[in-house]
């Protein structure tokens, strides 16, 4: 069974840099994409970043391009999240998530409900 790990939250204020990693185990892990997301409370979980595994190829929401970066380490398992100019709005719960089976293409990867595995997510507050 595949499972992921989120770490690297935190509080930090706004105009500084978070990095947040997702590692993942289990048998045979290899999904297609790995996406990013985020929660703030009272609101709909939201796409924030995806990474296909093979290219390397990175897709973002228009809300973090240019301050975000998506990234992995294929030898490690690992997705990371660096997060620069952070703003207020960022504040969230993150979570990662492997695409699933159900789904290819980059047409999918800012939909939640094409991930059929996710993190416990991790507490990000940006202080103004």
């Amino acid at each position: 069974q595949v499972q992921l790990v989120e770490s690297g939250g935190g509080l930090v204020q706004a105009g500084g840099s978070l990095r947040l990693s997702c590692a993942a185990s289990g048998r045979t892990f290899r999904r297609s994409a790995m996406g990013w997301f985020r929660q703030a409370p009272g609101k709909e979980r939201a796409f924030v970043a995806a990474i296909e595994w093979s290219s390397g190829t990175t897709y973002y929401a228009d809300s973090v391009k240019g301050r975000f970066t998506i990234s992995r380490d294929n030898a490690k398992n690992t997705v990371y999240l660096q997060m620069n100019t952070l703003k207020p709005e960022d504040t969230a719960v993150y979570y990662c998530a492997a695409l699933g089976d159900s789904c290819y293409g980059s047409g999918c990867y800012a939909t939640s409900r094409w991930y059929d595995t996710w993190g416990q997510g991790t507490q990000v507050t940006v202080s103004s």
